[in-house]
């Protein structure tokens, strides 16, 4: 898997107001808009004046809560979301060059419709699409479908066997669906559509496919209504803390988001999915990780750790997230981000404490002093998304060779 490691690739996580949940509460925050195009847009247009390759924009099927497992009725902080998939359409055709990857969960979602809602999104956004799929374990989600029934576990119990069991059972799923939807994605050859006027033809039909896929969760018979995506393929990602996700990551996605904090457990990380990319048969393709971080960011040195304490200050308890925080100045993390390249991260999601505060300071801050280095790109050089990551355009699985 060739590459030069001291080139970086950068990604934003957008959520609501920020990763810390006092965010909204700031005075440079902007509550009143989260729910409007303009706001997701306006970060969009950020990010990209930043030269970012991608940024993903949280969702999920219930509202955020404080348990892992179940909602809260906590009303201190953001709650709400607008469909991320949407966003990113809407946002698309105001955006040239930066990737856009919504979070879409696929225990609940089939993936006929998800396929095409991400293949439209390709196509809007001529070629800069992806989805971040996401498994569900809630049964507060799961009941708003009425299909199926969730054993309820407690985070603390899910490395039991009973635990083991239902994660094997979703990122298995997860799994068949990403199959599915790939599989979608390649019923129309790319030259289907002919639009011949002459002879009345717009689509040459030989050239649509069934995909018959028929497994143990899905059944699914094809071809897409929606003409195959201008990448082939978009992007698939996924983000993965455990054995179960480290699976799902090597066997089928394109780039993995993981959660270490420390060099030693970046290797490790690394090295666990390297292993189900070579157990899957993958060995020579690219399958990109990234490194993921929460960052409060300011120039001068101390404030943005000032910040952050006054940002636990209004919760009941600090912050904690599941990726390492960091509080600090753009050259210290740069540092950090170097070190971690070592460990074999291709790559970083930044999660911004606040926004649209510190994505500005990763734009402003961090990407001039990563140039400065020669490790992050000073101009786009690559129309889709796929070529911003050094991924090669698939061909259809169903084309005659």
């Amino acid at each position: 898997m060739p590459r030069n490691p001291a080139h970086l690739h950068l990604a934003a996580a957008l959520d609501g107001a920020g990763w810390h949940p006092a965010a909204w509460r700031e005075p440079g925050a902007r509550p009143a808009d989260l729910f409007r195009a303009g706001y997701w847009a306006d970060l969009a247009a950020r990010a990209e004046r930043g030269l970012l390759d991608l940024v993903t924009i949280e969702d999920s099927l219930g509202p955020q809560s404080s348990p892992f497992a179940g909602p809260d009725d906590r009303t201190d902080r953001v709650r709400g979301r607008l469909d991320a998939v949407l966003t990113a359409a809407r946002i698309a055709p105001l955006t040239r060059h930066l990737g856009l990857v919504p979070v879409a969960v696929v225990t609940h979602t089939e993936p006929f419709h998800l396929s095409k809602a991400v293949a439209t999104l390709d196509h809007v956004s001529t070629g800069r699409a992806g989805v971040q799929v996401r498994v569900s374990a809630r049964v507060d989600e799961a009941a708003h479908f009425g299909r199926r029934e969730l054993p309820r576990i407690p985070v603390a119990e899910l490395d039991s066997p009973a635990g083991h069991a239902l994660l094997r059972e979703l990122f298995g799923e997860a799994a068949d669906a990403v199959e599915v939807v790939r599989r979608l994605w390649d019923s129309w050859e790319d030259d289907a559509v002919i639009r011949d006027v002459a002879t009345g033809r717009f689509v040459d039909r030989d050239k649509l496919h069934y995909i018959d896929f028929a497994g143990d969760r899905f059944s699914v018979k094809g071809p897409s209504i929606t003409p195959r995506p201008p990448q082939g393929q978009p992007l698939v990602a996924a983000l993965a803390h455990s054995a179960e996700p480290f699976r799902l990551v090597g066997t089928s996605a394109d780039l993995g988001f993981v959660t270490p904090h420390d060099t030693a457990q970046a290797a490790e990380t690394v090295a666990a999915i390297r292993t189900e990319q070579e157990r899957a048969g993958r060995g020579g393709e690219t399958v990109h990780v990234f490194g993921d971080l929460v960052v409060f960011l300011d120039v001068e040195p101390g404030r943005a750790a000032e910040r952050r304490a006054r940002l636990d200050a209004a919760l009941d308890a600090p912050y904690r997230s599941d990726a390492l925080v960091f509080a600090g100045t753009p050259a210290e993390l740069a540092d950090l981000l170097q070190d971690f390249a070592t460990a074999g991260l291709t790559g970083f999601r930044l999660r911004p404490a606040e926004l649209p505060y510190d994505l500005d300071a990763i734009t402003g801050g961090l990407v001039p002093e990563l140039q400065r280095r020669g490790v992050f790109r000073t101009e786009y050089a690559a129309g889709t998304l796929r070529g911003l990551l050094g991924l090669p355009r698939p061909a259809s699985r169903y084309a005659a060779v």
